[in-house]
């Protein structure tokens, strides 16, 4: 399960990146929102994954509500979930 995490935190903090950095500028810069539309379901749907399952390996990980928490807020965070796989998950 702690994998899984990894993963999704991994390509949700990337679509979180691509869509802050990249597709919001376009959109407003050259009024072409066509890359917000691309990128922001499957950010939504990576998102959803990631605070269920944070949720769901808290016991897993030993996690008191308080870690929990800051993993949560971590993933509204630029660079948020990368620091979260550094710090938690590092072997």
């Amino acid at each position: 399960m702690k994998n899984i995490f990894r993963i999704v935190s991994i390509l949700e903090g990337i679509s979180y990146l691509l869509l802050l950095f990249i597709a919001t500028p376009i959109k407003y810069l050259q009024d072409d929102p066509s890359y917000v539309k691309m990128l922001g379901m499957p950010h939504g749907i990576l998102f959803m994954l990631y605070v269920v399952l944070a949720i769901v390996i808290k016991k897993e990980m030993n996690w008191n509500n308080k870690t929990l928490g800051m993993v949560l807020i971590a993933s509204v965070i630029p660079f948020g979930t990368f620091y979260v796989d550094k710090k938690y998950f590092k072997k």
